[in-house]
This record gives C-alpha cells, sequence and structure tokens, in this order.
C-alpha cells in the first residue's frame, strides 16, 4: 500500500536525483589540467650546474645578456582536476585551464608521457644544431654541440637553442652580442631548415618571462594573440617566423638600424 505525497514532498524526491547529479558533476575528474608560468633557463649559461650548450671544433665567443627559453608547467595526468579548480582557475591570470589532450597528447601514462617527452626533446636539440650550424655555413661533421636541459622535455625550446649556438659561435656577426646585452627569452619550436613552429602556453610563457628579467619575448608569429592576452607590462613582443628573420630582428634591435617588427 502507498501513501500519496504531498506537492512539496513530490517536489522534494523528484529534486534529490537532480542535487545528486549536480554534486557529482561539481566533484568528478575533469578531462583538463592546470597550467601555470613554469622554470626559465638562460641557454648561454649553465643549468642546475651543467652549461646547457657546449660546443667543440670552433672558437666559442664570451657572451653577454641572456636568452631565456621558457616553460609551463601542469598538472600530472593523473591528477584529478574538479569543477572548482576549473572555476578557479578561469578568474586568474597566473593559471590557464587546458584540455588534458592538448598537454599530453601522447597519452596517460606518466612514464610514457615522459618517454615522449624526452625524445622530442632530443629531436629538437638535432633539429636546433642543424638548423644554427646551416645558418652560419658550419659542417656538423666539425664543430660538434651538446645541448642538456634538465628536467625539461619537449620541442618548444627549439629556437632558443639554436639562437644560442649562434650566439656563442658568432653574435650579431660583427663582434656583438646578439643579445644586446639584454635578458630575452622567447618559445617557438624549429626544424632543420630553420623554420619555427607554434607551440602552446604562450601567455603563460610569457609571465614567467617578465618574472626572470626579460626585456622582450620572441613569439611565434601566428600566436601573437594569444601571447598579447595577459602581455604583462615592459615586455616587448617579437614575431617570428624563421631563424634567419629572427636574427635579423634582433640585430635591428641592438644597433636601431632596420626595422623590429610587432605583434
Amino acid at each position: 500500500m502507498f501513501s500519496r505525497l504531498t506537492r512539496p514532498q513530490a517536489i522534494a524526491v523528484c529534486a534529490l536525483p537532480v542535487v545528486a547529479l549536480l554534486a557529482t558533476a561539481v566533484f568528478a575528474p575533469l578531462p583538463f589540467s592546470v597550467a601555470q608560468p613554469g622554470l626559465t633557463a638562460n641557454v648561454l649559461g649553465d643549468n642546475k650546474g651543467t652549461e646547457v650548450i657546449t660546443i667543440s671544433g670552433a672558437p666559442v665567443r664570451h657572451t653577454e645578456g641572456q636568452l631565456r627559453m621558457t616553460t609551463i608547467e601542469a598538472t600530472s595526468p593523473d591528477t584529478r582536476v574538479s569543477f572548482p579548480d576549473v572555476i578557479d582557475s578561469w578568474f586568474r591570470t597566473d593559471q590557464a585551464v587546458m584540455p588534458r589532450d592538448s598537454v599530453y597528447p601522447s597519452g596517460d601514462n606518466v612514464k610514457e608521457i615522459e618517454q615522449h617527452n624526452e625524445r622530442q626533446m632530443k629531436e629538437s636539440q638535432d633539429a636546433a644544431t642543424q638548423a644554427a650550424l646551416g645558418y652560419l655555413g658550419l659542417d656538423d661533421k666539425d664543430v660538434k654541440v651538446s645541448l642538456k636541459l634538465a628536467d625539461v622535455g619537449g620541442p618548444s625550446a627549439g629556437l632558443l637553442f639554436s639562437l644560442g649556438i649562434i650566439d656563442k659561435l658568432d653574435g650579431d656577426g660583427t663582434g656583438g652580442d646578439l643579445t644586446g646585452g639584454r635578458v630575452i627569452a622567447g618559445t617557438g619550436t624549429i626544424d632543420a631548415a630553420g623554420r619555427v613552429g607554434a607551440v602552446g602556453g604562450v601567455a603563460l610563457k610569457t609571465q614567467a618571462a617578465k618574472r626572470d628579467g626579460a626585456t622582450v619575448f620572441l613569439v611565434p608569429k601566428a600566436e601573437c594573440g594569444d601571447a598579447r592576452a595577459e602581455l604583462p607590462k615592459g615586455l616587448r613582443l617579437i614575431p617570428v617566423t624563421t631563424l634567419k628573420s629572427t636574427v635579423s630582428s634582433l640585430v635591428a634591435l641592438e644597433t636601431g638600424k632596420g626595422s623590429v617588427p610587432g605583434c
């Protein structure tokens, strides 16, 4: 035998599944990662006591200024990101919510992701060396370059590696530094032909660059809009597409001769 529910009772009973569903949705893990500005490293210097770029087979210059590669730090693929985490990050300029697949396209296994990132870094370093030596007209059979950067994976330091090699071997081509003594940061992949490719998280990387003293940021031209989104005051953007045009922009910035593109 069933008793008849009053209208308020019926509404309350019907609302229970909805409340339970909303509670589940709020606290259930979501397919996102939360990212923030990461470390930067001067490729012209050392990182954790080890020179980032070492060269043999050719004279190496003493350099002034810095070329800082930039990174983002993201929650690990096995971290539970819930709805409150997403909402909190949405209203912060020093964090970004990104689809987990865009941060970890190689899968969810931490070990496999680390191995994938290490492979990408090695491929990036090889391409960066080829691009830099090709730009300088040097043979990699005669000049040996070693690139070491602990605890960093992926290909986005490629452009800065190439610029670091060029600065150590040739500077601006007339005896000066490619940096002009500045702290210059940036990001961008590079292939052996010297073409610069887009990366992710540039709005966070500009914040990392400013935090660590940079006044100029090199950004793949296609990502100018993203870089402007949360651009820190006092940080100048220079869009780049190729290694050759990047060097030309830095030389023009140093000498005051020629035009320096902007986003």
